[in-house]
C-alpha cells in the first residue's frame, strides 16, 4: 500500500498530514510556504509512494463555498497538471483549524507554542486526515 497525503491549504502557509503505508495512523507532516508546495508535493511524492491527495475544502456555516476556495481550485488546477496520476478527493474542513488548537490547549502547550500558525495548519491537516481514515474504517 501507499500513503494518503492530506493538504490544509492555505493562503500563506499549508500544512501537511500523511498516513504510514498501511493507511492505519495519521501523522503531520510539515508546513510549506503555499507558494512552494507543488515543488515540494513533486518532491515528496518522487520519493513515497502516495495513493490519494485529500485537500481540505472550506465551507462556510451555510455550506456554501469559503473566498479561499478560488485558490484551492487553481492550486488543483496545477496539481492535476503536474501530478495527474495521483487522484485528489476533498474532504469538509470546518472546524478543523479550531479542533487543532484544542488540540494543542489539551496537550498541554503554552500559550507561545499555540501562537505557531504553522503547526496549527500541520495539526489541521491531521484532524482533516484523521476524520477521512475513521470514515473509512466505520
Amino acid at each position: 500500500m501507499a500513503r494518503i497525503l492530506a493538504i490544509d491549504f492555505g493562503k500563506k502557509r499549508t500544512g501537511i498530514a500523511v498516513t504510514d503505508e498501511l493507511q492505519i495512523i495519521a501523522s503531520g507532516l510539515t508546513t510549506v510556504n503555499t507558494n512552494e508546495l507543488l515543488s515540494f508535493l513533486k518532491d515528496y511524492v518522487s520519493k513515497e509512494k502516495v495513493d490519494l491527495f485529500l485537500v481540505g475544502q472550506p465551507k462556510q456555516m451555510n455550506n456554501s463555498d469559503s473566498e479561499s476556495e478560488v485558490l484551492i481550485v487553481a492550486f488543483l488546477k496545477k496539481l492535476a497538471k503536474i501530478i495527474p496520476e495521483i487522484p485528489v478527493q476533498r474532504v469538509d474542513e470546518r472546524f478543523t483549524s479550531k479542533m487543532a488548537f484544542q488540540t494543542m490547549i489539551d496537550g498541554g502547550m503554552k500559550k507561545k507554542q499555540r501562537r505557531n500558525k504553522a503547526l496549527v495548519d500541520e495539526i489541521s491537516a491531521t484532524i482533516i486526515l484523521q476524520s477521512y481514515l475513521y470514515n473509512q474504517h466505520t
